[in-house]
């Protein structure tokens, strides 16, 4: 594509038209991941998002093997096909609403938090149309991580206001749930097996939960008074996962009998572990407190970490994503850049 034609499409982006987007492409890097440890090898490719700046945040991989990712400086959600390199950009109607999190729906609409403007968007990509869910109560700032539950309800986090929010789709319904500590600032959420939303309070030692049915909140204090839990995943025995931001920390939590386990990070305490997944039995998540940036497995079977360095340094991945096949999508939020790792076990298992 010709720079002028990039140029004039990103000047039609900017003006905010309703369903505007272009295909444009990426630079791509590609490299073979060394790791400290054995047993998987991490192949990385990355591509560099077409407008500088965007600063991807939230990455989300689909079933047709696309990546959406939200740009949240550019106001925009933007689609990558990793065949072809193409990048598609739809902008938000409303300006500056910096997208933050994302989630797809069973019909493959993607919704995102708008974190700068207090709403929920709902993007249908083939027609790029944008519906904007505005939080009711003008508190409810920043609107930060969503996640669908099984029934197709919408679950996010409101960290600047202390709130879980839940956005029913087939009414437009939004409820906000106020937590005890209005400064805990929820951050990371996921759902377990039951249907129930858990979320890590990162201004605080703790994680807690909400019943679906009734709204109530339950709060689970971490053994480690300087915790300070970012990101979570929940695995298939409803153990939920945390990045301990804060101490340089993984940690497991078992909500059935209370009990959390912790093991340092490879990096020691200025690791900055951040974005978390699991994928194989596998629990991955970055470490963003040093240069570059690592992708780290631990295998809980065996308590070990291995660690591979990111080709471009990362620049911060603030979360990740498993595709179905099982590999990764991260977003290098500093390095304006999407990776895919596709990870291979070297040894048997």
């Amino acid at each position: 594509m010709a720079v002028s034609r990039r140029a004039a499409l990103g000047r039609l982006l900017r003006a905010g038209m309703v369903g505007a987007a272009a295909d444009l492409f990426g630079g791509t890097l590609r490299a073979q991941g060394r790791a400290t440890g054995s047993g998987w090898t991490a192949n990385f490719t990355e591509w560099t998002v077409p407008t500088p700046g965007t600063r991807p945040h939230d990455p989300l991989a689909m079933a047709d093997g696309s990546i959406w990712y939200t740009g949240q400086m550019a106001s925009e959600v933007g689609r990558l096909d990793p065949d072809s390199g193409r990048f598609t950009e739809f902008r938000t109607v409303i300006p500056d609403s910096g997208p933050h999190g994302l989630a797809a729906d069973r019909a493959g609409n993607i919704w995102f938090t708008a974190n700068f403007k207090a709403y929920i968007g709902r993007l249908e990509p083939r027609t790029g149309r944008i519906t904007a869910y505005r939080l009711p109560d003008p508190e409810a700032r920043d609107p930060h991580t969503p996640v669908f539950d099984a029934s197709g309800i919408l679950w996010f986090t409101v960290q600047g206001a202390g709130m879980i929010g839940r956005l029913d789709p087939a009414t437009g319904a939004v409820r906000l749930i106020k937590l005890p500590d209005r400064d805990s600032l929820p951050y990371g959420i996921a759902v377990n097996t039951f249907g129930v939303p858990f979320f890590a309070e990162f201004n605080a030692n703790r994680l807690g939960s909400v019943d679906p049915q009734t709204l109530a909140v339950r709060e689970y204090r971490l053994p480690a008074a300087g915790a300070r839990p970012r990101r979570i995943v929940i695995t298939p025995d409803d153990a939920v996962w945390y990045t301990d931001y804060a101490r340089g920390y993984l940690g497991r939590f078992d909500p059935r009998s209370g009990q959390a386990r912790e093991w340092p990070s490879p990096a020691g305490a200025g690791a900055q572990p951040y974005g978390i997944a699991a994928a194989a039995g596998m629990i991955w998540y970055s470490e963003s407190g040093i240069d570059p940036n690592t992708l780290v497995r631990f295998d809980p079977r065996t308590e070990t970490f291995q660690t591979w360095p990111i080709p471009s340094g990362g620049g911060v991945v603030r979360n990740m994503a498993v595709t179905p096949d099982g590999s990764l999508v991260l977003a290098l939020s500093g390095v304006d850049r999407i990776a895919l790792v596709r990870l291979k076990r070297a040894d048997p298992p």
